[in-house]
C-alpha cells in the first residue's frame, strides 16, 4: 500500500533533480546542485570600492556569507568555463570552491584559452602506456573510471570541498567525484595487477593526492579571528565603543574582561576537541608495496595510491588504506567499523578466470566485503601458503575509505537547528525593531531639543545598547556552563557545551545493544541433551557434560584460533570452549601452518584425562584426540556453522553442526527431534536465554580426505541426528531496566539500533523492558525487486514475531499464513533489519516515516545506517539522543542532537558527551541536566529581555525631559545588580526525576510571549506612576537641563529607585523550580544575592547616606512616607507578578488549552511530523496488514537474504563461493527468542530438497582463498595423513 503522509514530513534523500541545473553526485546522498563563475573585474572593482565605503563592514556581510562575494565578484557561466564554483547540498548550505588546474607533471598552471585544447585521444592498445602495466588494454579500460578521464586529458581540472575531490570530465562536460579502483573494475584486474613502478606511482599520487586522513588544527590567530568576527562580538565591540565614547568605562570594561574569558574558553575547547580528533584519527607507517616483477621496496604508507600492491606484514599491523586482499588469509579485528572486537578472518578475492572462462565480475564493495581490509581495521595475524607473501591491492585512499567516510561523517554532520536557537534570533530581531524605533524616538526629540549632533548620535546609538543587552549571550550560556560542571562531577564529560540545552527537549534516545544495554560477554545457563528422542534433564554444572558426540560438538564447532598465544575468537564459541575445560593447538608456527600435514587438534585437559580414565565403551577415551578438519563457517543467511572432524583411531569423517534451533532441527531425521521440542525451547526463551541446537553425522567411510575438501555444505548438512540444546545467558548491565523504565515513565521514546542479530535484539528489547509485555512486535521484512523471468517490484511483509493468539500448531510442514485482526489492541512496534531498511529507503519513501514513528527495533545495521536512522527520527520532528560505546557508532553520535559515548576511543571524539561509568545511567541524568539548563536559559532570556525594556522604559520616559540615568546608576544596575543575578540565577540544579511533561522548546508560543507581555505591562505601568506621582508632591523640585549633564533630580531618583525592585522582582519570578529544577531554596548563592541585593536597594531608597548619594549622584527624596511607599509598591509589585507567572501563565489552561487552540487554528503547521503520524497511524485500522507464519522467523530471514543473494547473483561467480567463505560475522542464535515468536512449531520442517542444490565445478582449489583447514592440493597428500 502506498502511505501520504503529512505535507511537513522530510522525506530523507537527496531533492528531485531539477530541470536546467547542474549537479555533482546526482541521486545519492551527498548530491549538491554546482554553478560555474568566472571573475568580472568591473564588479570585483565596484564590490572593493562599496568595501572601502561602508568601512568593511559590506566585507563582513561577505565574511558570513561566503557565496554573496563570489556572486558580486564574478559572472554566472558554465562549468567548464569556471574559475570558481559554488555548491548547494540539500540542506541549503553554500560551499566555495576554487577550480585548480594541474598537468600530468604536477605544475599548477592558468588555462587560457578554449578547454578543447586539454582533451586527448586514450591512449591505444597499440602505444607503449606506462600505466597499463602488463595488462591488456580491456582491462586497464576497466580499472578506474577516474583514472580514465585522467589519462585522456592534458592537464587535470578539479575542485576540493568536503574533503572530496571532483575532477573534470571533458568528454562528457562535468565534474565527477574521484574514486578509487571500486567503480567499473573487474574482479580479475586485482589478480593481474603486479605493482605500480615508482613512475607510475607519482603520476597516480598527483591524481589521488596523498594517503592521509588529516585532520586541520585551526590556529590560534585564525580561532580568534573567527570568534571575533562572528555577530555576537562585532555587536559587543560597537556597544563598547559606544560607552567608551560616553565615558562609561567600568561596565564596558567588564563586558570586555567577560568576552576575553568567553573567547579563550571556545578557543581551548576547539583546540582541544580538533587535536583529539587528529591524535585519534591520523596516523600512518611504512608498508612494503611491489614495484613489479617480485621487486619490494619501503614506504611512507602516505604515498600509497590506487593499484599500488602492498605486503601484509605477518604480525599485523594497522590499515592505512582500503585493499583487496588477493593471496593469503588475514585475521583481522574490524571494531573500528562494526564495534565487534570479534576476530575476523578475510580470504582472498575469488579469481573468475579461475573457475569461469572469459567471465568479467565486477568488483563490488558490498558483495566482496569479506576480502577488503578497511582503513583503520588492525590485522592481528597473516596466513598464508609457504613462503609466499600475503598481498593486498589499493584500491581507495584518504578520504574515499570507510574510515575517511566516517571521519567526514564527523566533520561535516547534518545541520541541527535547535528551536529556541532560532526563536532567540527573531526575539533579538524584536528588540532591534523596538531599538530602531527608541533611535528615531530620539534623534526626533534632540532634534527639537537642539542638541548637537554628537549628543543626538551617542545618545541614539546608547539607547541601541539598551535595548538590546550586549550580555544576552554570555547570560545565556551561565546555565550551561554549570551545567556542564555539575555533569564533570558526576563523570560525564561534554566537549559541546551548545548540546546540554537540546538535551532539555530529547524525545526520544536511542541505543547500541553490545556493551551499552548488555555485558559484553556471556554466561553459560545450562545444557540439555537427548537420549532416544528426548530430552534428558538439564546439566548445570559443565563438568557433568556426558563424553560422547554433545561434548565433541562443543570442542570443535567453532572457528576459534590462537593469536599471540592466546585463544581467540567469537565470545559465545569461547564461553562454550571453556566451558568443558578442553584445549586448542594449533601445529606448527603460524607462517607456516599451511605446509603442515596435520589439522586442528582438540583434546581434554590434563586434569580431565586423570578424572575420566575409565569410560564407557559408548563414548570417547580420555587420551583420545580430534582433528578438525574442514569448516564450513558461520553464515547469517543459512544460521548455522559446521565442522568435519575425525578421531585420530576413528575410521570415518563426522560433521558437527550448531546453529538456530529451528534451523537445525529442520536439517535433522524427524525421528532424532523430540516431541516436546518447541514446549522445551519456549521454556528457556520466555526467560530470555539465548538457546543453540547442536546435532552430528557420521559420513560415509568411502569419503576421502581430498573430496572432503571439495564437498559442499548442503551435500553433507542433512540427515543430521540431534543432540541437545546449548543454553546461554546475555545479560544486561545492572542499571538498563530502571534506567528503561525511567526514561518511558517520562514519556521518552526508546529505540535499540545494534550491528547485532535481530533475535538477540528483540530478547535484549524484551528483558529490558523497551517493548511492554503485551506489546507486539512486527518484524517488517522489505525485498528488493528481483528480475528473473518478469520484473518483480520490491514487496514489504509484515510479520508478527509475538503474537500469542491463533498460533498454529500442529505436525504440518506446509507454510501457511493466517491473517490477524488486531481488533481494538493498537499497541505494537516495528523490528526492521539494515537488509530491509535499505529497501524502504530506496523503494517506499512514503512509507517509512510510518515505519520510523513506530519502530523500536533496529537490528543488523551498518554505521551509516544507524546516521541514517538518527537523521529520519530527527526529519519527523523528534529531538533524538544516541547511547553507545563503539566506533562504528561514531557517525549515530554525530547526528544525533545529543550523543553519549560510554567509550574514550574513537567514539568520544564524534559524541559531545563521553560518560566514565560504562552503562546507560548517565542518560537520565545528562537528560535532567538538558531540562534543567534549557528552563534556566528560558527564564534569563526572559529576564534579559524584560530587564533591556525595563531600563528602555526608564531611559524612555527620563529623555522626555533631557533627563537620564546616570553612569553609576548604570552601573549598579548592570553590574551590580542584573549581573549578579543572572550568574547565581543559573547556579539551581536540576530537579531529582524527570517528568513526563517536556519543557517548552519555543520562544515564539503564547506562554513566554504573555509572559514577557505581561510583566512589561506591570514594570512600564509601575514606572509611568512613578514619574507622574512623583511631579505632583509638593517637595517635588522639576529637572532642568544643564551643560554638565547633570542629571541628579528628584524625577531620576523616582525612576531609578522602583526599577532596582523590578530587576530583583524579575529574577524570583522567572528562576522557576519543580519540575524541571529545584527550588531556589536549594541554591544558596542566588538567596544570598536576592538578599544582599535588596538590601542596598533598600538602603539607597529609606536611608542613603550622602557620600553614597554624591556618589551615585542620587537625589534624595525628602519625604520618608514617600521612600516607605516606593517599598510598599514594590510589595505589590512583586505579589502581582508573581501570582501571574505561577498561577496565570503556568496553568493548563494557557499552556495546554489556549495554546493547543492557537496551533489549531493559526499555526496548525507548527505540529511535529511525528504527532501527525501517529494520529494517522491510529486511525488507520488497516495498516499495517500484519501475518503471522507456521514456518517461523528463521525462514522468514532466509527468504530476505535469499532474495538479496539473488539480486547479486547473476554476473558474479563469487556469490557462488559466498556460503564457504570466511564471513565477518559471529554465531548468533534465532531460537533464543521464541518467546518473542510466540509460536508452536511443528516437530520437524522441510529438508532442502537436495535436487535443486547449486553444484560446483570440481575444479583445484587456490590454497590462499579457500576455506579448508589445513589446506590440501590434490589426493596425493592423502597417504601422508597419519592416524586420519
Amino acid at each position: 500500500m502506498k502511505y501520504t503522509g503529512n505535507q511537513d514530513i522530510v522525506l530523507h534523500g537527496p531533492p528531485p533533480l531539477l530541470p536546467g541545473k547542474e549537479y555533482v553526485n546526482p541521486g545519492e546522498e551527498d548530491q549538491m546542485e554546482i554553478q560555474g563563475y568566472r571573475i568580472n573585474r568591473v564588479k570585483q572593482t565596484i564590490t572593493w570600492i562599496v568595501i572601502v565605503l561602508t568601512v568593511g563592514l559590506l566585507r563582513l556581510v561577505f565574511y558570513w556569507m561566503p557565496h554573496w562575494m563570489v556572486m558580486c565578484t564574478h559572472d554566472r557561466c558554465s562549468l567548464n568555463l569556471a574559475e570558481v564554483v559554488l555548491l548547494l547540498d540539500q540542506y541549503e548550505q553554500w560551499f566555495a570552491s576554487q577550480i585548480e588546474n594541474v598537468t600530468m607533471d604536477g605544475t599548477r598552471v592558468m588555462v587560457i584559452g578554449p578547454p578543447q585544447v586539454m582533451y586527448r585521444k586514450p591512449v591505444s592498445e597499440s602505444e607503449d602506456s606506462p600505466l597499463s602495466n602488463g595488462i591488456n588494454q580491456n582491462e586497464v579500460l576497466h580499472e578506474s573510471a577516474s583514472f580514465k578521464i585522467y589519462r585522456e586529458s592534458s592537464i587535470n581540472r578539479y575542485f576540493i570541498t568536503k574533503k572530496v575531490k571532483y575532477i573534470w570530465d571533458y568528454k562528457n562536460g562535468s565534474f565527477h567525484k574521484l574514486v578509487g579502483l571500486e567503480d567499473g573494475v573487474s574482479c580479475s584486474y586485482f589478480h593481474q595487477v603486479k605493482g605500480l613502478s615508482y613512475e607510475e606511482q607519482i603520476i597516480r599520487r598527483i591524481l589521488y593526492g596523498i594517503n592521509s586522513i588529516r585532520i586541520h588544527v585551526t590556529p590560534i590567530i585564525a580561532l580568534l579571528f573567527r570568534q571575533v568576527l562572528s555577530p555576537f562580538y562585532i555587536f559587543q565591540v560597537f556597544s563598547v565603543s559606544v560607552w567608551f565614547s560616553e565615558e562609561y568605562y567600568y561596565y564596558a570594561g567588564c563586558i570586555i574582561v567577560i568576552s576575553v574569558i568567553s573567547i579563550t574558553l571556545s578557543i581551548y575547547q576547539t583546540r582541544k576537541m580538533q587535536r583529539a580528533l587528529r591524535n585519534t584519527i591520523q596516523s600512518s607507517s611504512i608498508v612494503t608495496v611491489c614495484r613489479g616483477n617480485d621487486d619490494y621496496a619501503d614506504i611512507s604508507s602516505e604515498d600509497l595510491v590506487p593499484g599500488d600492491v602492498i605486503e601484509i606484514p605477518r604480525n599485523g599491523c594497522i590499515m592505512q588504506c582500503d585493499a583487496v586482499l588477493v593471496t593469503g588469509n588475514c585475521i583481522v579485528n574490524e571494531s573500528m567499523l562494526t564495534g565487534e572486537s570479534v576476530p575476523v578472518t578475510k580470504t582472498p578475492l575469488p579469481n573468475p578466470k579461475m573457475t569461469r572462462d572469459d567471465s568479467t565480475v565486477h568488483f563490488n564493495t558490498k558483495d566482496h566485503a569479506r576480502h577488503i581490509l578497511f582503513c583503520g581495521t588492525h590485522i592481528i595475524q597473516t596466513r598464508y601458503y609457504g613462503g609466499q607473501r600475503v598481498r593486498a591491492v589499493v584500491f581507495r585512499t584518504g578520504f574515499t575509505t570507510a574510515k575517511g567516510e566516517l571521519v567526514r561523517s564527523i566533520l561535516y554532520p547534518k545541520p541541527v537547528d535547535f528551536k529556541f536557537n532560532r526563536d532567540s534570533y527573531k526575539f533579538i530581531g524584536v528588540l532591534a525593531v523596538i531599538a530602531i524605533c527608541g533611535f528615531v524616538y530620539t534623534v526626533v526629540l534632540m532634534h527639537l531639543g537642539e542638541e548637537t549632533v554628537s549628543d543626538i548620535i551617542l545618545r541614539s546609538l546608547d539607547l541601541v545598547t539598551i535595548a538590546i543587552p550586549p550580555a544576552l549571550p554570555a547570560a545565556l550560556t551561565v546555565g550551561i556552563v554549570f551545567a556542564q560542571s555539575r555533569l564533570k562531577k558526576q563523570l560525564i564529560y561534554c566537549i559541546s557545551p551548545r548540546s546540554i540545552n537540546v538535551c532539555g527537549s530529547i524525545n526520544v534516545v536511542c541505543f547500541d545493544k553490545t556493551g551499552t544495554l548488555t555485558e559484553e560477554g556471556l554466561d553459560m545457563k545450562a545444557i540439555v541433551p537427548t537420549l532416544k528422542n528426548k530430552f534428558e534433564t538439564e546439566i548445570l554444572d559443565m563438568s557433568r557434560v556426558p563424553k560422547g558426540p554433545i561434548q565433541v560438538a562443543m570442542a570443535t564447532c567453532h572457528s576459534l584460533t590462537i593469536i599471540d598465544g592466546v585463544l581467540s575468537g567469537d565470545p559465545l564459541e569461547l564461553i562454550m570452549f571453556d566451558a568443558i575445560g578442553w584445549q586448542l593447538e594449533e601445529p606448527g608456527p603460524e607462517e607456516t601452518r599451511f605446509d603442515m600435514i596435520c589439522p586442528t587438534i582438540v583434546r581434554p585437559k590434563l586434569p580431565d584425562v586423570l578424572q575420566n580414565a575409565v569410560a564407557n565403551d559408548s563414548y570417547m577415551t580420555a587420551t583420545e584426540e580430534i582433528g578438525i578438519v574442514r569448516q564450513f563457517t558461520f553464515s547469517s543467511s543459512l544460521q548455522r556453522m559446521s565442522v568435519i572432524v575425525r578421531k585420530m583411531d576413528g575410521k570415518m569423517f563426522e560433521l558437527y553442526t550448531k546453529g538456530a534451533p529451528e534451523m537445525v532441527a529442520s536439517l535433522c531425521r524427524p525421528e532424532t527431534v523430540p516431541s516436546n521440542f518447541q514446549e522445551i525451547l519456549m521454556g528457556y526463551t520466555q526467560h530470555g536465554y539465548r538457546v543453540l541446537a547442536l546435532a552430528y553425522r557420521s559420513l560415509p567411510e568411502k569419503l576421502k580426505y581430498a573430496k572432503v575438501q571439495r564437498i559442499q555444505r548442503e551435500q553433507v548438512e542433512k540427515g543430521l541426528e540431534f543432540l541437545g540444546l546449548l543454553v546461554m545467558e546475555n545479560r544486561l548491565k545492572p542499571t538498563t531496566g530502571s534506567v528503561i523504565k525511567q526514561l518511558r515513565d517520562a514519556n521518552i521514546r526508546t529505540a535499540m539500533v545494534t550491528g547485532d542479530n535481530m533475535l538477540t535484539a528483540l530478547s535484549v528489547a524484551r528483558e529490558c523492558g523497551m517493548v511492554d509485555p503485551d506489546e507486539s512486535i512486527i518484524l517488517v521484512q522489505a525485498y528488493p525487486p528481483q528480475e528473473v523471468d518478469i520484473r518483480q517490484d520490491a514487496q514489504i511483509e509484515y510479520l508478527y514475531t509475538n503474537h500469542t493468539e491463533n498460533t498454529v500448531t500442529g505436525s504440518s510442514n506446509k507454510f501457511k499464513e493466517t491473517k490477524l485482526n488486531m481488533g481494538n489492541s493498537r499497541h505494537y512496534c516495528f523490528a526492521v533489519t539494515g537488509k530491509s531498511w535499505e529497501v524502504l529507503r530506496q523503494h517506499f519513501p512514503d512509507i517509512l516515516p510510518r515505519i520510523v514513528c513506530k519502530g523500536t527495533v533496529f537490528a543488523r545495521m551498518s554505521p551509516d545506517q544507524k546516521a541514517q536512522l538518527i537523521e529520519h527520527l530527527q526529519d519527523i520532528g523528534n529531538y533524538v539522543g544516541m547511547c553507545g560505546d563503539g566506533a562504528n557508532d561514531c557517525g549515530a553520535l554525530k547526528a544525533a542532537h545529543a550523543g553519549i559515548s560510554l567509550s574514550e576511543a574513537e567514539a568520544s571524539v564524534a559524541s559531545p558527551f563521553t560518560s566514565k561509568s560504562p552503562n546507560i545511567s548517565c542518560v537520565p541524568t545528562v537528560i535532567r541536566e538538558g531540562r534543567a539548563a534549557l528552563v534556566t536559559s528560558f527564564g534569563i532570556f526572559k529576564y534579559m529581555a524584560c530587564y533591556s525594556l525595563t531600563q528602555f522604559v526608564s531611559v524612555l520616559m527620563l529623555y522626555w525631559v533631557g533627563n537620564n540615568l546616570t553612569d553609576f546608576e548604570f552601573l549598579y544596575i548592570d553590574l551590580i545588580l542584573l549581573t549578579s543575578l543572572f550568574i547565581t540565577f543559573g547556579w539551581t540544579g536540576p530537579y531529582h526525576k524527570l517528568v513526563k511533561e517536556p519543557p517548552l522548546v519555543s520562544l515564539i508560543s503564547l506562554g513566554p510571549i504573555l509572559s514577557l507581555v505581561l510583566h512589561m505591562f506591570i514594570m512600564t505601568g509601575v514606572q509611568v506612576f512613578y514619574y507622574f506621582n512623583v511631579q505632583q508632591q509638593s517637595w517635588f523640585v522639576e529637572y532642568v537641563d544643564n551643560a554638565d549633564d547633570d542629571y541628579t533630580s528628584h524625577l531620576n531618583a523616582a525612576v531609578f529607585l522602583c526599577s532596582t525592585y523590578q530587576y530583583i522582582i524579575l529574577a524570583l519570578v522567572f528562576s522557576k523550580g519543580k519540575p524541571y529544577r529545584k527550588t531556589i531554596f536549594s541554591n544558596p548563592l542566588f538567596l544570598g544575592n536576592v538578599m544582599v541585593c535588596l538590601a542596598l536597594c533598600i538602603w539607597l531608597t529609606v536611608y542613603p547616606t550622602e557620600p553614597v548619594a554624591e556618589f551615585f549622584l542620587l537625589e534624595i527624596l525628602p519625604n520618608m512616607r514617600y521612600r516607605c511607599i516606593i517599598l510598599g509598591v514594590a510589595g505589590i509589585n512583586f505579589f502581582l507578578s508573581l501570582f501571574l507567572e505561577m498561577f496565570v501563565l503556568d496553568s493548563k489552561f494557557i499552556t495546554k488549552t489556549c495554546q493547543d487552540f492557537l496551533d489549531r487554528v493559526c499555526c496548525s503547521s507548527n505540529k511535529q511530523s511525528y504527532l501527525t503520524l501517529e494520529e494517522e497511524i491510529r486511525n488507520d485500522s488497516n495498516w499495517p496488514p500484519a501475518t503471522t507464519s507456521e514456518a517461523g522467523l528463521a525462514q522468514a530471514f532466509q527468504r530476505l537474504d535469499s532474495a538479496f543473494r539473488s539480486l547479486h547473483s547473476q554476473d558474479d561467480t563469487d556469490s557462488l563461493l559466498s556460503i564457504e567463505s570466511s564471513e565477518s560475522a559471529s554465531l548468533r542464535s534465532t531460537g533464543s527468542l521464541r518467546k518473542l515468536m510466540g509460536q508452536s512449531y511443528s516437530n520437524h520442517v522441510p529438508v532442502p530438497e537436495t535436487d535443486k542444490l547449486v553444484k560446483y565445478q570440481d575444479v583445484k582449489l587456490d590454497m590462499n582463498g579457500g576455506n579448508i583447514n589445513p589446506a590440501y592440493e590434490a589426493e596425493v597428500h592423502q597417504e601422508k595423513i597419519t592416524k586420519l
